[in-house]
């Protein structure tokens, strides 16, 4: 199951990859959070609908309330999908960013199979990957001092 919905990502991010924008456009919003280098890297795409895998299997394995949830972005490999009305949410951006992050760190296949684990035994809103993002973007958001984002990550994941 792992490397169909990895084929999915795959599949969707070359479908939108003549609509993504580099996240080089925040380089000084995010300064000392994240690398100029891995800004270039990252990229964002505006859709009126958030694209989700939606196979069967999928809510055999615990993760319909995640594939039915509304969400205002969501993030595969180094790509993250956004809606319309947050595109201007630096926050947001920030989120989705760390990750852009963990999926780096982690590598797809233990980047999707970890992210499903926690869902299932934490719930979306306890899932350590989501707090550790939510966490993050709080401290963004809060103005706090500038961490480098991509050593955070690997040092507490």
């Amino acid at each position: 199951m792992l490397s169909k919905i990895e084929q999915w990502i795959d599949e969707t991010n070359r479908h939108y990859e003549s609509h993504r924008i580099s996240c080089d456009k925040f380089i000084n919003e995010f300064d000392g959070f994240y690398t100029k280098s891995f800004l270039e890297n990252a990229f964002f795409v505006v859709v009126n609908t958030i694209p989700k895998p939606d196979f069967p299997g999928l809510r055999e394995m615990g993760l319909g309330d995640l594939i039915d949830m509304h969400v205002d972005g969501i993030t595969y490999k180094n790509t993250y999908y956004i809606l319309p009305h947050v595109v201007n949410n630096l926050r947001i951006h920030f989120h989705e960013l760390v990750h852009v992050a963990q999926w780096e760190f982690l590598g797809a296949s233990n980047f999707i199979e970890r992210y499903i684990r926690e869902i299932n035994h934490h719930s979306y809103e306890h899932a350590p990957l989501e707090e550790m993002a939510y966490g993050l973007d709080a401290h963004y958001s809060n103005g706090a001092e500038k961490i480098d984002i991509q050593n955070y990550v690997s040092e507490k994941i």
